[in-house]
């Protein structure tokens, strides 16, 4: 019994340790440029850091909400001051000082307190929930395909669409969820994206489709750009826009819904389950009832049906109406 105990307190605190590791990532922005001169070399750390906290509180609130959101927000003002309240900490990645220069590559922490707070009271919906992770497949045409691959880093950074990289070079712009659900599982994501290159030298752009059990979605083509590198950010941009667009929840009506979840067994069951809490749109989560092979549950849902019904697609489930209610099976089994 005891070490059932210490072993469910492992998990407990691995699992909280995950969840502040995944909050602050997405609250710290990496990789700002600065280069400022003073008077003194500590003058211009002090303006180089000031000026990192304001880059980066405007790409925080534009992480975390849609173009179309900030332009209907008219008193929307990111200055000195008000990046200074978000800010948390500034750490320094590169540095180079002297003679009065400061030039360096900082990350700036923010405060998500303060910048849900913000977001607010300025009216603008957000999300800061991350999308199911999803593997990345890189293809392209046999000439280019291997350094449209070697391009991809092993995961991304700073995107609430989180990706991990498949290193195969089985796949193609066709391939579906049976041909590649295999390696999904290995690199412990939830679904897969097909990036798929187009265009010439200079003028890059991808396709990019999202494969589950439920089926495969295309969610359109990128801006061409001029550069492979250019082209995996503008394939993470698609995916953190269409995210976004899902889970940002516009609409002030809640539906309360009674559930049975079909399962074949007890891992069938956990997956079903956390797919549900895990979900932007879900709240008030609860189990009623629980048998050998199927559950009650009951939760209350933001939006329409349609969102919500492509939320879990996106995870791996498939919800349907029927006679008896609605009904959540795992799309992988599919069972009747």
């Amino acid at each position: 019994m005891i070490r059932r105990l210490c072993a469910a307190m492992v998990l407990f605190f691995a699992a909280g340790g995950a969840a502040h590791a995944q909050v602050q990532d997405t609250y710290t922005i990496r990789g700002i440029a600065v280069d400022e001169t003073a008077e003194s070399v500590l003058e211009a750390q002090q303006l180089a850091f000031a000026s990192a906290k304001l880059i980066g509180a405007r790409q925080m609130i534009a992480r975390i909400t849609l173009p179309e959101d900030r332009r209907a927000a008219e008193d929307l003002v990111i200055d000195q001051a008000i990046a200074d309240a978000l800010s948390a900490a500034v750490d320094v990645e590169e540095e180079t000082r002297g003679a009065g220069r400061y030039r360096g590559s900082l990350a700036v922490v923010f405060n998500p307190v303060q910048v849900r707070s913000f977001l607010n009271a300025q009216s603008i919906p957000f999300t800061d929930v991350n999308a199911p992770t999803a593997l990345v497949v890189p293809v392209a045409s046999s000439s280019i395909a291997f350094d449209w691959a070697e391009v991809w880093p092993d995961q991304s950074q700073g995107f609430l669409a989180r990706t991990v990289t498949s290193r195969s070079f089985g796949y193609n712009r066709d391939s579906e969820w049976d041909d590649l659900s295999a390696d999904v599982s290995i690199y412990g994501a939830q679904r897969a994206v097909i990036a798929d290159l187009g265009g010439v030298e200079g003028a890059y752009y991808a396709t990019v489709t999202v494969v589950t059990a439920a089926g495969r979605r295309t969610l359109g083509r990128t801006q061409r750009v001029a550069t492979l590198e250019d082209a995996v950010l503008a394939t993470g941009a698609v995916l953190d826009a269409a995210w976004k667009e899902s889970a940002i929840i516009r609409e002030t009506g809640r539906t309360m819904v009674k559930a049975t979840v079909f399962y074949t067994s007890l891992a069938e069951w956990n997956t079903l389950r956390a797919a549900l809490a895990q979900s932007p749109l879900v709240s008030d989560f609860q189990t009623e009832a629980v048998a050998r092979d199927g559950a009650v549950v009951r939760f209350i849902f933001a939006g329409d049906g349609q969102r919500l019904t492509s939320d879990l697609r996106d995870r791996g489930v498939v919800i349907s109406a029927e006679p008896i209610g609605w009904v959540l099976r795992s799309a992988v089994t599919g069972i009747r």
